[in-house]
């Protein structure tokens, strides 16, 4: 098992697990919305969570939804930071060309995954060391397939 992190949250229900092994939390609908094709719609999940210092909580899409009906978050990974104590609200996009996407309350339309994260101190330098295989070649540079 790996480590337990206590998280303080005002839910009802609050986030579950499918499986024991899941990294992400399944967040459920606190409303009904349709999203039209092509579309948006800000979804309350009726999640409030305080997260201890030196942890951050990221919103991903489900899978399942993703690929059979084309409904992903539009910011993905959305950040919530240990500071935040408002309701978690999901933005989501239905990619689909022409079916409505309905949203009931209780529907899993996303994940939370809880991690760790690190606090960067910025250092300034005059350039940056260009000793990696990659160095600064831009977007796709690493190519699409290995076949030559």
């Amino acid at each position: 098992m790996t480590d337990v992190v206590r998280v303080p949250i005002v839910a009802e229900p609050p986030p579950q697990y499918a499986h024991s092994d899941d990294a992400g939390a399944d967040l459920r609908a606190a409303e009904a919305v349709i999203i039209e094709p092509g579309h948006r719609a800000l979804v309350g999940t009726g999640v409030s969570i305080a997260l201890p210092e030196g942890y951050a909580a990221f919103v991903v899409p489900r899978s399942g939804l993703a690929a059979k009906r084309g409904i992903t978050v539009v910011n993905s990974p959305g950040t919530v930071d240990a500071g935040y104590r408002g309701e978690i609200k999901i933005t989501l996009l239905n990619t689909d060309l022409s079916e409505p996407f309905e949203v009931a309350v209780g529907d899993r339309i996303a994940q939370l995954l809880v991690m760790p994260v690190s606090r960067a101190v910025f250092v300034p330098v005059a350039e940056l060391p260009n000793d990696t295989a990659r160095g600064a070649q831009g977007f796709g540079s690493t190519g699409v397939s290995d076949a030559v």
